[in-house]
């Protein structure tokens, strides 16, 4: 009896442990993430966001992605793959590429390009536009990416009036622009962001601007906002299929 006694303390404290160990790997920081220098609440926070739009494997169970940005470019986006087809609405262009390997193909004016100098140029301008565009539509599950530092700055209101906690991030030799910086605003509430300010260089005191995150939807088993104010993302879909044409083709896409 004694010895069940002696030993009951330390199960408890190894499921205990057990436990806390599932919570914090619930949602893994990516590779290159500085956790080492980053705030704990902030990370938790970042944690508390990815449950509240849907949990680690429900976002990482979503494949197909595609949305229109700002009426500019039609994007289509197999997160497992990395394909990607990137539409410009605006002329007659349209990118087919993986992010992965930087190569693809190009129609631009009526017809396939074929220079590789051309291919390079656009394949490039078309990488750079789902880094931005897919920004502005997922960044909530991106808190603990590769190459981010998060700080925790306490409590302050959106500009709407509403309650919020708010945490920085900061990037080192990630993306196109790692000079930036941005604040996001999480609701106490809900635990969705409700605002963002981006800074084109991490040591301006003023933001570019400030926009609210709004009209939160389920799209499959993910929680997504296109809702920016006056910049609406439009025709989010999440799919978990298309058919392979969407990224070999420069047909319209029949889906």
């Amino acid at each position: 009896m004694k010895l069940r006694c002696l030993y009951l303390p330390l199960l408890i404290v190894a499921l205990l442990s057990s436990a806390s160990i599932a919570q914090k790997s619930s949602n893994p920081a990516a590779e290159g993430f500085n956790m080492s220098a980053s705030d704990p609440k902030a990370v938790a926070l970042a944690d508390q966001v990815m449950a509240a739009m849907g949990g680690r494997k429900n976002w990482d169970n979503t494949r197909y992605l595609t949305w229109n940005f700002f009426g500019n470019r039609r994007l289509y986006w197999d997160k497992w793959s990395g394909d990607v087809r990137v539409e410009n609405l605006k002329n007659d262009q349209t990118v087919l590429l993986n992010i992965n390997t930087d190569k693809g193909r190009v129609f631009k004016d009526g017809k396939e390009l074929t220079h590789a100098d051309s291919i390079a140029k656009y394949v490039k301008q078309g990488k750079s536009a789902w880094i931005n565009d897919s920004y502005w539509l997922v960044m909530p599950y991106k808190l603990k990416d590769s190459g981010v530092t998060l700080k925790y700055l306490g409590e302050e209101q959106t500009e709407a009036g509403e309650k919020a906690e708010k945490i920085q991030l900061t990037f080192k030799e990630v993306g196109d622009t790692p000079q930036n910086k941005y604040h996001v605003w999480v609701s106490p509430e809900t635990r969705l962001v409700n605002q963002w300010a981006y800074f084109s260089k991490a040591d301006n005191e003023k933001p570019n601007f400030v926009l609210p995150w709004k009209s939160y939807k389920k799209y499959g088993k993910i929680m997504l906002s296109g809702d920016r104010g006056q910049r609406q993302i439009t025709d989010i879909q999440v799919y978990e299929k298309l058919p392979p044409s969407v990224f070999q083709s420069f047909d319209k896409p029949q889906l």
